[in-house]
């Protein structure tokens, strides 16, 4: 008996840490939301999330590295939309659904994905975080593009570049209509989808 308690220690200990570092997270989030980035301590944090600095600093080293970890939990929610985007066959009903998931998201995480913008130019893992993201989210308009007729290759009138082009432009007009209100979000996204259609050839 006495050599299983550590094993069921272990695996309590790793429930606890589970449910501490959701914590940490959210309460990070929650201060994105109330603070901003700059405004924010690892103390603001750690009170947020009901444990101690010293505490925290058992899962994370700084700020930067939970700011770090949210983006990365944040960013998991876009690829699964991106992929569920690849994966619909109608291009019309494919860009709809990508765009509702992106309000979707914008509308939930909209600090975190700003966050994760501002300083995917000066960390590196975000900046990888974010890159990748970015990529999963062209491959999964291009695979729009081409499904709706627009030839596959490298020119700039084909569909990967049009898909940069795309996932670039909604980026950054999410960006700026997520500080205002969800209505500029929504109107934002009426905006992408027309531009989007129109790229794919499916309105005039």
């Amino acid at each position: 008996m006495a050599g299983d308690q550590p094993g069921r220690s272990r695996r309590t200990t790793e429930r606890k840490g589970d449910v501490r570092e959701r914590a940490i997270l959210d309460a990070c989030e929650a201060l994105l939301v109330q603070q901003g980035y700059d405004a924010m301590t690892v103390g603001d944090i750690a009170q947020g999330a009901g444990i101690t600095r010293g505490a925290l600093y058992f899962y994370f080293g700084s700020k930067q590295e939970v700011v770090t970890a949210l983006v990365a939990r944040t960013v998991e929610h876009l690829w699964k939309r991106s992929e569920a985007t690849a994966r619909t066959e109608e291009p019309r009903q494919a860009i709809a659904a990508a765009l509702e998931r992106t309000v979707e998201l914008w509308n939930e995480h909209g600090p975190v994905m700003r966050t994760a913008i501002d300083l995917s130019l000066t960390v590196p893992e975000i900046g990888e975080l974010w890159k990748h993201t970015a990529d999963l989210f062209v491959a999964a308009i291009t695979a729009v593009l081409e499904r709706a007729g627009v030839q596959a290759g490298a020119a700039p009138d084909q569909a990967p570049a049009m898909a940069r082009a795309l996932c670039w432009m909604i980026e950054r007009t999410f960006y700026h209509a997520s500080q205002e209100s969800r209505e500029k979000l929504q109107e934002a996204s009426a905006t992408c989808e027309h531009i989007w259609l129109t790229s794919a050839g499916l309105i005039a």
